[in-house]
């Protein structure tokens, strides 16, 4: 059986290790905490981030990243994309040469304003990695507890990608094959800053009508970004766009809408961030590519009104109604 390396473990991390180690597969996960560790091995239950969840008995679990890549055929990356950067240069060292590299972060590189294909070949490159990118519709509670989801495995390489395909499929979880990597990365970083904005017009009650316009026209601005960095537009008619676009601003279970919501309902962004120990990658992407689309020349009217509502504690009032009067144009 090939060996997964699962690096990341937090609720996803966790979740799809899970998942694989459910499949059978040698399947191991790194968490950098090491009582958390100790936790999961005593309990077989990932409290911090996945509670509730037994986890198969199959699944190894260690905070020595040697002992969880050494032999790995694939590398599933679930850290943090804004310390995606850091870990992998920590670690290049353990990578073996055309590592096989599948990233299940969402978000842009705040630093550098790179999506993570791009974070992950500037520190891999002379390892000259394979990439591919899973994205789509699908809260970890839900996967856990095998509820039907269906997602978007972004691959350049057909031949690998009917391979990862294969890998990541299960009974209750279908895979579906996209070229357009960069497409499937984009969507998926990009409808967070989204969830963050259909929270906040949910929080100050503005209704059904409100959140349907914001998911619209939030879908025009991920393909307008998306086209202007060399996606396909269509990619984002797919799971990876409208798929987790309407999952993420619709479903309770969204950490980025959740934020959205009580930024609404009045709260601060740093009182919301100190309740949490989950990371709502919305907030740091907002930030990012709030910065790309004005040094592409992109014009995203949504991300900049939430732009300001996170950083310069603009009113959420104030925010919606400038949106509202923006010069009239067409579709």
């Amino acid at each position: 059986m090939p060996k997964v390396a699962v690096l990341g473990g937090g609720s996803w991390g966790t979740t799809l290790a899970n998942m694989l180690a459910g499949k059978g597969l040698t399947t191991w996960l790194w968490i950098r905490e090491a009582e958390l560790v100790e936790e999961i091995k005593n309990r077989g239950e990932n409290t911090w981030y996945l509670p509730g969840i037994k986890l198969s008995p199959g699944l190894r679990v260690s905070p020595d990243m040697a002992q969880v890549v050494d032999g790995a055929d694939y590398f599933l990356v679930v850290i943090p994309c804004q310390f995606i950067r850091q870990v992998l240069s920590t670690y290049k060292h353990l990578f073996p040469h055309n590592p096989i590299i599948i990233c299940a972060s969402k978000g842009v590189e705040l630093k550098t304003l790179k999506p993570m294909s791009q974070v992950i070949e500037d520190v891999l490159e002379d390892k000259k990695p394979y990439y591919a990118i899973l994205s789509g519709p699908s809260f970890a509670k839900e996967v856990s507890h095998k509820l039907p989801t269906a997602v978007s495995l972004g691959c350049a390489d057909n031949n690998l990608g009917r391979k990862l395909q294969e890998l990541l499929s299960t009974d209750y979880f279908r895979v579906y094959l996209n070229e357009d990597y960069r497409g499937v990365e984009l969507g998926g970083a990009i409808k967070n800053i989204m969830a963050i904005a259909a929270g906040i017009s949910d929080g100050l009650g503005f209704g059904h009508d409100a959140r349907a316009a914001l998911i619209t026209r939030g879908l025009a601005e991920m393909s307008r970004l998306g086209v202007a960095l060399g996606a396909k537009e269509r990619t984002f008619m797919g799971l990876s766009g409208m798929g987790d676009l309407v999952l993420t601003c619709t479903g309770d279970l969204s950490r980025n809408r959740q934020v959205g919501l009580k930024l609404g309902q009045g709260q601060k962004l740093g009182q919301i961030l100190a309740e949490t120990r989950t990371v709502a990658e919305g907030v740091k992407t907002t930030e990012s590519v709030y910065f790309l689309s004005r040094k592409l020349g992109v014009e995203l009217p949504i991300t900049e009104q939430v732009y300001e509502v996170l950083f310069k504690d603009k009113d959420p009032k104030q925010a919606v109604q400038e949106l509202m009067s923006r010069k009239l144009k067409a579709e």
